[in-house]
């Protein structure tokens, strides 16, 4: 998983996916706060962005698992330091 900010370039985040591919990783979670956004990659290649409304699914990595989009972010913003 990767938390992006925005000092975040898109030559580092394309260094990043590559190296998290060629190490083996078979998905990953670019996780956007600020749109409450999460672009979900099976390879360096094929993604899918789920909005607000949708649901974060674990698939072959994580069976079962499944995470509100929505809720996860409206407790972040609720426990966030001020």
């Amino acid at each position: 998983m990767e938390i992006l900010s925005k000092g975040n370039t898109p030559r580092e985040m394309a260094r990043k996916l590559d190296e998290y591919f060629r190490a083996g990783v078979l998905q990953l979670w670019h996780v956007d706060p600020k749109r409450w956004k999460v672009r979900v990659f099976t390879d360096r290649n094929h993604s899918i962005v789920l909005g607000k409304d949708e649901h974060l699914e674990g698939g072959d990595v994580l069976p079962g698992f499944t995470l509100s989009i929505r809720e996860w972010f409206g407790e972040a913003e609720r426990t966030a330091p001020r």
